[in-house]
């Protein structure tokens, strides 16, 4: 009996060696550990007054662009302030776009205010120009709408919570009150990490009206950006643990239907499309592991990655942007209009770029 009983337990203490022994290469490979970091500047200039990140960032057709900033006690990421976040507006059309920023009025708990995705909608009907925020008051996870008015002033209308936006990352703006969202975990707890190191697929987007609330679509790793095609006909998503950015199509009654993967090769986080070319931009991560283990000697590097005819067979994915972290720590966002680029950050720093 004491043979057997030293065999069960060397057994066991093997299939746990064993486990963590690839849960750690697995982590590794998600993160794309160690990946040799690609490198290509363009002609940039940092934003004033963005200090502290700006994870988000989306732009009108007519210029105006918006940015989320002081993202923080997100997932254990790094930050460099834990003061309140902040909306910022820049008008590209200005000769030197400068941040300006946005006063907000209404009964919104700004002292905890902790902006993440964002995503901008225009009511055709009479120009009524609506906000939607991601927002992680202590941690939870709830949507700001808001409109703006004037040049610099947001009113909040709504906040939106419910129990299948658990955790979310992103959005995209269908209504003056309707939208879908990503949720990038399934477990809020430490149960997150075996999802991963297991492959379960368990996040989806949820749809959301004042008539109904609803999973659109599942089966994805990690939901992270999420936007939509010029024409309204299709999502993407970026699965940022898959490395990949999925296509839906957008179907009456609000369904959703998975069409096909592009693969990215990185870590992508927020997407934005071109109002014009319909082209997809992605801010994204090279190697996780320096996000999550933060060294300022050697800091995470930043990527942007344009989709051309995503939706098409033969999608074209090119490098725009790419620095390792001396420049542009942890880039989240790519924001085109007219020749010019805004890139944003988690915590760091924001660059406004010429393209041509």
């Amino acid at each position: 009996m004491a043979a057997l009983k030293k065999t069960l337990i060397a057994a066991a203490v093997a299939a746990v060696a064993a486990f963590f022994g690839h849960a750690f290469l697995k982590i590794q490979r998600l993160s794309l550990a160690s990946r040799e970091m690609p490198v290509k500047h363009l002609k940039c200039r940092y934003l004033p007054y963005i200090e502290y990140g700006a994870e988000d960032i989306t732009i009108l057709k007519d210029g105006l662009a918006f940015l989320s900033t002081g993202l923080h006690d997100y997932l254990g990421l790094p930050a460099f302030s834990n003061e309140p976040g902040k909306m910022y507006v820049l008008d590209l059309l200005h000769p030197k776009p400068t941040p300006v920023e946005l006063q907000i009025k209404g009964e919104l708990d700004l002292s905890s205010f902790n902006p993440h995705g964002i995503s901008v909608y225009t009511d055709e009907a009479d120009d009524s120009i609506y906000l939607f925020v991601v927002n992680h008051p202590q941690q939870k996870s709830q949507v700001e709408i808001f409109r703006f008015v004037g040049e610099d002033t947001l009113v909040h209308l709504k906040t939106v919570a419910h129990p299948l936006l658990i955790s979310l990352n992103d959005i995209v703006a269908v209504g003056p009150e309707h939208f879908y969202a990503t949720n990038d975990r399934y477990f809020s707890s430490a149960l997150h990490l075996l999802t991963v190191i297991l492959s379960m697929p368990w996040c989806n987007i949820v749809y959301y009206s004042p008539e109904e609330v609803r999973e659109a679509a599942g089966g994805i790793q990690s939901g992270n950006g999420i936007n939509i095609s010029p024409d309204k006909r299709y999502i993407y998503v970026s699965d940022i643990l898959d490395h990949e950015v999925d296509v839906f199509e957008r179907l009456d009654g609000e369904q959703l239907v998975y069409i096909k993967s592009v693969p990215v090769g990185t870590l992508c986080d927020n997407i934005e499309v071109d109002h014009m070319t319909g082209d997809v931009w992605l801010g994204c991560h090279p190697d996780a592991t320096k996000l999550s283990n933060f060294d300022p000697k050697d800091p995470p590097g930043s990527e942007i990655i344009k989709i051309k005819n995503i939706v098409s067979d033969q999608p074209v994915v090119t490098l725009e942007y790419g620095d390792d972290g001396h420049e542009l720590m942890g880039s989240t966002v790519a924001a085109p209009y007219e020749g010019k680029l805004l890139i944003g950050t988690i915590f760091h720093k924001a660059l406004y770029c010429t393209l041509k």
